[in-house]
């Protein structure tokens, strides 16, 4: 279950806003409903394809990382640790806690040897470790 949306009409919308608001004043104007529908469904259509290839593309990369982590490190893999490095671009060490992976302490060496197989990068925020996941995030940021 998706706890916040994948489909952003708003890319496309802001990407072709001369089109849209020339529609939209024809709406209003004109009452020229049926061009505005039809630029909103290939919005709709352009939105949900490059939304379908952007998560088959990150599956493909927690696949592979995931491979990654078992080959290298296998001491520290299991499938529910791959998959929640790619929860958001960046992980604590108490998301692993509060997921229940590993107390805190075991969960901190887990991410320094997903930082040693060069899965993840350390990044020190005031009194915070951030591992950050720059495979995802280069991916989220294309």
């Amino acid at each position: 279950m998706l706890t916040t949306p994948i489909l952003y009409l708003s890319r496309h919308i802001t990407a072709n806003k001369g089109d849209y608001y020339k529609l939209l004043l024809n709406v209003t104007k004109k009452a020229a409903w049926e061009p505005w529908i039809v630029f909103m469904l290939n919005a709709i259509a352009a939105t949900s394809k490059s939304t379908t290839e952007k998560i088959g593309s990150i599956q493909k990369l927690i696949d592979e990382t995931a491979q990654k982590i078992k080959a290298k490190a296998p001491g520290v893999y299991s499938r529910e640790l791959a998959e929640l490095i790619f929860t958001q671009p960046y992980c604590r060490i108490g998301n692993l806690v509060d997921a229940g992976i590993a107390k805190r302490q075991t969960a901190s060496a887990y991410l320094k040897a997903l930082v040693d197989v060069g899965v993840l990068e350390e990044r020190k925020e005031g009194r915070e470790k951030l591992f950050i996941n720059p495979a995802f995030l280069s991916l989220l940021k294309e």
